[in-house]
């Protein structure tokens, strides 16, 4: 025990703490609390855990948990919402449908009511018709009765003498070619004559230069024999006492004859004196006379030249006119095909339009001053197919929005729901909000890859202005064009494309998982007209415009027409009177003295020509000295002209001989020449005789053409004639016609009248089928 007190005493204070406790009996407490702080800590580490857990694991899933009912909370309301919204929405369209029906039925029944007014006024119209038919038929009747007859037979005389005289004149101009015809064969014949005739001149020229050279020869040789003759015969005369040998008679006798020949030449020179001398005193008293009568060739030629000059101041008038003859009826005529055809298009302008009622939009401008350029019109007329064969695809892409309106802003498209009047509902599309659904340039390729070349954007098929450019991408844009239906649906659901694709029939394809397609009767029909109404009123606007100028230009044409025509008149009145004023002066006293007097100045020059010529007595009176002369000179040179007329003679002898073997060669030459000549002779004889034919062929013709020439001029007096009496009855008849005119005129107005009342009733009756099928279909 002292043991343990000694132990206690050195204790720690922690043991003596202890020991204290343990006897006090808290140790087991301070066991039980270290055990349940250990037990604490890791239940502290557990609940750690826990909340570790619950923050990165729990919690966040429970807020996902509240999130997802909240949004399931908030859709739940909306769909409850969402349901009684749609329950609103088709009791307030039930309502709206309601009162549109009882307006459209109000519309129809004033639309009704509007038909059976038409059909009134039709009914009046028709009546008026009729009674213009009445009226016309009577008129007719009245103008057959008084005129028919008469009218018919002068037509029928008329016509007689048209065919006879279109007849006489194809026989006379039958003929008249057969003349040319033979006149042409006579020239070729001439032609022909006249190239025989210069070979003929040819070989004649080579004959006679041949004959030339041989005549030379020849006429050498007879030269040199004549002159041999003469020596020898003047050597004889000399022998026998005359002066040369050419002489047959003696100097003495000569001298006597001589002597009496000089008074027979003196005989004849004086009565040419005496006729020349008559011929003079004739010609100054015709001349005095011819002279007396000048005054009224002066006037005469006056007269002649200011008539000349009438016709050129006349045919500078008709040159100065801006006119040339047949320019007013060309245009006349070219007026009246445009008229009709003008008229034509008309019509069928009209009937396109009132079949495309659908696509016609009226409206009256919502404000004072309202720029109406703001109203581009339908969409499905703001644009032109290029090719017809896609008019179906291209109807079926646009659906309907076709039908739409297209405006430049909503602010247009509310004043015209507001204050525009509209006859009926509109879509409208905003060029400044809607958007361009445009495909893709690598879709668009892409679709080209697998559908082929044929694969086009629907818009690129168009043509169209820039100012609906917006408009068109909005309905074309997203939709490709296909050729066939495979080739549609595969372009459609390509994955890389994934694009609404139409084909050529108008089988639709939508990547979304639906298609439309079947039989399309019809399709395409409405572009199709909308294009036909847009060329006739291009063609249309064309032809009027051409019409106003021609019409201008016809109006141009009239005063200088008319000037034309009268100074025409007057030119040929003019040209007629100028050739009976020529024959007229041919007749005249002075014409003929001029004549007389232009004989008698010939007779006279003829005359003293004569006389010139009479030089006889000169040669007489000097052959007398010379004779005398050579009887004195004769007795003292005998014996020289012997002598010398013998040594002459012996040298011509010897030229003689080398002549007379030149002469033979040229002989042989001129025989051949000859021979040629002849042939050629021959050809040109058969041409004459051709030609004579011809010409007898041609005399022959021309007498007949002359008889049918005086034929067709007796006809062609009696066609006058007949044509005169034939206008004034056409005149008279003229007149009645113009009143059957102006009643047809007016009856046409009436039919037009009762044709535009019967295209309005008809696009009422359209209106209404529409109106009525539009709510049956509600």
């Amino acid at each position: 025990m002292q043991g343990r007190i000694t132990k206690v005493l050195n204790m720690k204070p922690p043991e003596i703490l202890s020991m204290i406790e343990e006897a006090a009996g808290t140790r087991m407490y301070e066991m039980k609390k270290i055990s349940a702080l250990k037990t604490l800590e890791k239940k502290q580490k557990k609940v750690d855990e826990i909340s570790k857990l619950l923050d990165e694991e729990v919690l966040p899933a429970l807020g996902k948990l509240r999130n997802e009912k909240t949004q399931y909370v908030q859709w739940a309301n909306g769909n409850q919402e969402l349901d009684r919204l749609r329950r609103f929405c088709a009791a307030v369209e039930f309502v709206q449908a309601e009162r549109a029906r009882d307006s459209a039925l109000s519309e129809v029944t004033k639309i009704k009511d509007k038909m059976e007014e038409l059909d009134v006024s039709m009914e009046k119209l028709k009546e008026q018709i009729n009674e213009k038919d009445k009226s016309i038929a009577e008129k007719t009747a009245q103008k057959e009765a008084t005129m028919g007859g008469e009218l018919k037979e002068l037509s029928k005389n008329f016509d007689e003498l048209e065919k006879s005289l279109v007849k006489e004149k194809s026989v006379m101009e039958n003929h008249e070619e057969l003349l040319n015809n033979e006149r042409t064969i006579a020239q070729k014949i001439l032609k022909n004559i006249e190239e025989t005739k210069t070979s003929i001149l040819q070989k004649e020229a080579d004959v006679t230069k041949a004959e030339n050279e041989a005549a030379d020869q020849k006429q050498k040789v007879d030269d040199l024999t004549k002159k041999l003759g003469e020596h020898e015969k003047e050597f004889q005369g000399v022998l026998a006492g005359k002066s040369s040998g050419n002489e047959e008679k003696c100097l003495e006798d000569q001298l006597r004859d001589t002597k009496a020949a000089a008074g027979e030449a003196k005989s004849q020179l004086e009565q040419l004196q005496a006729k020349i001398d008559h011929s003079e005193n004739e010609l100054k008293a015709k001349k005095a006379q011819w002279a007396s009568k000048q005054d009224e060739a002066t006037a005469a030629q006056r007269e002649f030249d200011e008539r000349i000059k009438e016709l050129e101041v006349i045919k500078a008038s008709m040159d100065s006119i801006n006119y040339k003859e047949g320019d007013m009826e060309a245009k006349q005529k070219e007026r009246s095909v445009l008229l009709a055809t003008v008229q034509e298009l008309k019509d069928k302008v009209r009937v396109l339009s009132g079949v495309l009622t659908s696509v016609q939009f009226s409206y009256r401008d919502p404000v004072k001053n309202f720029d109406r350029s703001k109203v581009k019109g339908v969409f499905a007329k703001l644009f032109e197919v290029e090719d017809s064969s896609k008019a179906t695809a291209l109807e079926v892409a646009a659906g309907g929005n076709l039908y739409c309106v297209v405006v430049d802003s909503e602010d247009t498209g509310k004043m015209l729901i507001k204050n525009g009047n509209l006859a009926r509902r509109a879509t409208f599309i905003l060029l400044n909000q809607v958007s361009k659904k445009l495909i893709s340039q690598n879709a668009q390729k892409k679709a080209v890859e697998v559908g082929g070349k044929d694969v086009k954007l629907a818009s690129d098929l168009v043509r169209y202005g820039d100012e609906v450019k917006n408009a068109v991408a909005f309905v074309f844009g997203s939709t490709l064009v296909c050729r066939s239906i495979k080739e549609a649906n595969k372009v459609a659901f390509h994955p890389e494309i994934c694009a609404t694709c139409v084909s050529l029939e108008g089988d639709k394809f939508v990547p979304s998982g639906y298609l439309t397609g079947g039989s399309r009767r019809g399709g395409g029909e409405l572009l199709q007209k909308l294009g036909a109404l847009a060329t006739a009123e291009k063609d249309l606007a064309d032809n009027e415009r051409r019409l106003a100028d021609i019409e201008a230009r016809i109006s141009e044409f009239l005063v200088p027409h008319r000037k034309y025509n009268d100074l025409k008149k007057k030119l040929e009145l003019k040209s007629y009177d100028l050739e009976l004023f020529k024959s007229r002066v041919g007749q005249n006293e002075h014409h003929k003295l001029g004549k007389l007097v232009k004989k008698l100045e010939d007779e006279l020059e003829a005359a003293k020509q004569e006389k010139e010529k009479q030089g006889n007595y000169d040669n007489c009176a000097s052959s007398i000295k010379k004779l005398e002369k050579l009887i004195k000179d004769h007795g003292s040179q005998r014996e020289t002209r012997l002598k010398d007329l013998d040594k002459k003679i012996r040298s011509i002898k010897n030229e003689m001989q080398s002549a007379s073997k030149a002469l033979k060669e040229h002989a042989s030459k001129i025989e051949r020449l000859i021979m040629e000549k002849d042939a050629v002779v021959s050809e040109l004889s058969a041409l004459d005789e051709q030609l004579a034919a011809s010409q007898s062929q041609i005399k022959s013709l021309s007498e007949i053409l002359e008889k049918h020439k005086s034929k067709v001029n007796l006809i062609k007096k009696q066609f006058e004639e007949a044509t005169e009496k034939l206008q004034v009855r056409r005149k008279m008849l003229q007149e009645c016609d113009s009143q059957l005119n102006l009643m047809n005129k007016e009856q046409q107005k009436l039919q037009h009248k009762l044709s535009d009342i019967n295209v309005e009733r008809k696009k009422l009756e359209n209106e209404v089928s529409f109106k009525e099928g539009k709510f049956a279909n509600k």
